[in-house]
């Protein structure tokens, strides 16, 4: 589409809306902004803008990732044969040339229901290691159609949620990955079928390999089911002995038996477990999860041809960001862990699997999304030694423990004063954690989004820090 003198609808006044709205303006656009809330200042109310057939003449509809498919306006645009793109789309149509006439910087694309950001992370680790100018982008961090237009990168680590992804039509990948799939986001999408279509829109057309976790069998049937370009091959990440065709482990070795030139008979070694000592939890140990979003990175860069000595010191130099197992305070025989960013059941069993058995006081609770928690409940009850729910949806969290762990102990947090929240939480929780000898962590990995009492999961993680911060300095 030539996007000079279009007439174009962007959907949303989030960051990626309002990075959008920049992109198109500079290309020509004439530019139309929309929002939910009609008390935004720089946009039109949504619905009255439908209502007062606003997209008569329209070309492109670009939406924000919160806006969901059956979202009235969308829904209208698709009706009358509007394209609808997302962010990332636009992103993919107007990528620029490099500098020195080297085409547009490749993407290597990750998304799963949880470790997109810390494999980004540590991918963007492992390519500037290996000397690429390198950026993480996308979900989390700067959105892709700032960096698509910025000539001085030479390569995109582009993390994609579900929502992104779901008006993403052509773009080609050199190497992507989908981690893991788990109930997630089922009030956007409807349901788990139309989550897991969405999450297998990222191999669609991909170059040179298409990355699955070889321990969850759907990632690998999205590989077989992907329509990729010739030559592109499936890489499976495993914690076991890899494979012909997978990086793993071997004893505590990080290896690679998919690019490997002689990979029939031999392995490469690319990092060791110590590589990763800092980001081990309260015990020291390497979290299973976090080996396994080092894997994925690892078969990424390789993908894009990084040498295997700056996947080492990639990794070694990563350093996690906030709310993510991350040891905020100490008291006694306590210590208390911000994983705020756990935002979905599967991210909560990932935590709680951290910890030895019995010896977790886990806050937990928020938005469930429409999601159940039985299977997290049954599989991580050896861990917790209490439960304290705060969100206001606190239902589907409170009948899981009914039904799996009815003898460990449960206390309630009144949702009414938002204020308050985590302070009242932390003060149960030290009561709770108190009541018997022996090391206990406090963990918060809630399950649950968290807009239901806080801006956002870092101000959910902050005030969980800052509340356990205060308490411990109180005891001593």
């Amino acid at each position: 589409m030539d996007l000079a003198h279009a007439h174009v609808v962007v959907a949303g006044l989030g960051v990626s809306g309002r990075a959008a709205l920049g992109v198109l303006t500079g290309r020509g656009a004439r530019v139309v902004t929309v929002d939910a809330r009609a008390e935004d200042a720089d946009a039109r109310d949504a619905a009255a803008f439908v209502a007062a057939g606003g997209l008569d003449g329209v070309d492109l509809v670009v939406a924000s990732p919160g806006w969901a498919p059956a979202n009235p306006l969308l829904s209208a645009a698709l009706a009358l044969g509007v394209p609808v793109w997302s962010e990332v789309e636009l992103a993919w149509q107007v990528r620029v040339e490099r500098d020195g006439g080297r085409g547009p910087a490749p993407w290597l694309a990750v998304t799963g229901t949880n470790g997109k950001t810390t494999t980004v992370g540590m991918l963007e680790s492992i390519l500037r290691a290996g000397g690429e100018n390198a950026l993480a982008v996308g979900n989390v961090g700067t959105p892709v159609v700032l960096a698509a237009t910025d000539p001085d990168l030479d390569v995109l680590a582009v993390e994609l949620s579900s929502f992104q992804l779901h008006f993403t039509h052509s773009m080609a990948a050199e190497a992507a990955a989908v981690l893991n799939i788990a109930p997630d986001h089922l009030d956007w999408h409807g349901s788990l079928e139309g989550y897991t279509a969405d999450k297998a829109r990222i191999f669609e057309r991909a170059e040179v390999a298409c990355v699955y976790n070889a321990a969850d069998p759907v990632t690998e049937r999205l590989v077989r089911d992907a329509d990729v370009q010739d030559g592109a091959v499936a890489i499976g990440f495993t914690l076991a002995t890899p494979r012909v065709g997978q990086v793993g482990l071997v004893e505590d070795v990080l290896v690679d038996r998919g690019f490997a030139e002689l990979r029939h008979t031999h392995a490469v070694e690319l990092a060791t477990c110590a590589d990763l000592a800092h980001l081990g939890g309260p015990d020291g140990e390497v979290p299973p999860h976090v080996r396994a979003d080092a894997l994925a990175a690892a078969a990424l860069a390789l993908a894009h041809g990084v040498a295997p000595a700056a996947i080492r010191d990639g990794l070694r130099s990563y350093a996690p960001g906030a709310h993510r197992l991350q040891t905020v305070a100490h008291s006694g025989d306590v210590t208390w862990v911000d994983d705020s960013k756990a935002t979905n059941g599967h991210a909560a069993a990932a935590a709680l699997a951290a910890f030895a058995p019995g010896s977790v006081v886990w806050i937990a609770g928020g938005l469930a999304k429409g999601a159940t928690f039985d299977d997290l409940v049954a599989s991580r009850r050896d861990r917790l030694r209490a439960v304290v729910l705060i969100g206001v949806d606190q239902a589907p969290l409170r009948d899981a423990l009914g039904r799996h762990a009815p003898e460990v102990p449960v206390v309630v947090i009144d949702p009414g004063d938002t204020g308050t929240v985590m302070t009242r939480a932390v003060d149960e929780a030290r009561r709770l954690a108190t009541a018997a000898a022996g090391p206990v962590t406090v963990l918060l990995a809630p399950a649950c989004a968290s807009m239901d009492q806080f801006a956002s999961y870092a101000e959910r993680g902050d005030s969980f820090a800052a509340a356990a911060r205060a308490l411990a300095s109180s005891v001593g």
